[in-house]
């Protein structure tokens, strides 16, 4: 992706082929876990390939930095009892109990590939299937919202499943000898989607959980010496930051992830026309499900999904820009304690 990011610049005459900037004109800055600064690394090395950059993080190796993490810093009982109204109305009329059962078709394929009948926790007397009765979502100040029951259970094994679907060429194999259609995999992993969606993006809870980022979003936009910044998170980053800047419903093309597949990129461009006025864009840049298979790498005759993102409430011109102040001010109104 890095090295994809660095053929489309210096096609746009942004930056050399062999670019090394001038101090503080780019920002790579990753939370403190060991994946998101190797992820920002490697990125680094595609893009400038002869800079060796430096990646910023803040904590001692495997702490969450508060930039990144989603956590609750507001637990009132007024605070609560809003933001559970808002998760419950996900589950339309049957409220919480509807969450679980949105995914009940979605729980059926999962199963199937588990053979879950015949795991070591069925036979044990444990977990057989996944309730769509059982979701409920626990908000404690300094964590992250939390999830028991089904849901979470079988996110995790969707996650896993996922990843697997990725990293083993064997379609078959990786789905554990059933062979699954596309729908089966965007099935899978629509559970993953809705776990994240019922967790971090309720209005009033993304809003809390994104205003760390936000507000580090709003400093480099404003930065007049910045080019270019790269911040590497996680996907409730992507997710609770599109739910508190009211970005409209979106389902991505050629991925079975269709919110925050694995690796993707949130990306605002600036732009200014011919008299000097400013505009935005809003972009989610990621790699279809055949790209990640594959492995194949990503250039300018290869390029990456790009999907436009709207914000609801904010006019865009034919083009899709945004006035960039107008998203400015969206992000400063955001940042507000």
């Amino acid at each position: 992706m890095g090295q994809y990011f660095r053929k489309w610049l210096v096609s746009e005459g942004i930056m050399q082929e062999n670019e090394i900037p001038d101090e503080g004109t780019m920002r790579f800055y990753a939370n403190s876990l060991q994946r998101t600064i190797a992820t920002a690394q490697y990125f680094s090395s595609g893009m400038l390939p002869v800079a060796n950059v430096h990646i910023e993080h803040h904590c001692e190796l495997g702490k969450m930095d508060s930039v990144f993490n989603p956590q609750i810093t507001n637990d009132s009982e007024s605070f609560k009892a809003l933001a559970l109204q808002q998760i419950t109305a996900m589950g339309g009329k049957k409220g919480q109990v509807g969450i679980g059962e949105k995914m009940a078709d979605n729980y059926k394929v999962l199963e199937q590939v588990l053979d879950m009948h015949q795991s070591k926790a069925c036979l044990e007397g444990d977990t057989c299937h996944f309730r769509t009765d059982d979701a409920h979502v626990y908000l404690i100040k300094n964590r992250e919202p939390g999830m028991g029951g089904s849901l979470r259970l079988a996110c995790q094994a969707a996650d896993a499943l996922v990843l697997q679907y990725y990293e083993e060429p064997d379609a078959i194999k990786a789905a554990f000898g059933d062979t699954l259609s596309w729908e089966d995999w965007e099935s899978i992993s629509a559970i993953k989607d809705w776990y994240g969606d019922v967790l971090f993006t309720a209005p009033v809870v993304a809003r809390q959980v994104a205003r760390p980022l936000l507000r580090t979003m709003l400093e480099e936009l404003k930065n007049e010496d910045r080019k270019f910044t790269f911040l590497c998170g996680h996907d409730s980053n992507i997710g609770s930051v599109l739910a508190a800047l009211n970005a409209e419903d979106y389902s991505l093309p050629n991925t079975i992830e269709k919110k925050t597949p694995i690796g993707c990129k949130l990306v605002i461009e600036k732009w200014v026309d011919k008299e000097g006025n400013p505009f935005a864009v809003l972009k989610l840049v990621y790699q279809s499900t055949k790209q990640l298979r594959s492995m194949s790498l990503l250039d300018l005759e290869n390029p990456p999904m790009v999907y436009p993102i709207r914000l609801k409430g904010l006019n865009a011109n034919n083009d899709g820009l945004y006035p960039f102040e107008a998203l400015i001010q969206r992000l400063s109104t955001l940042t507000i304690q």
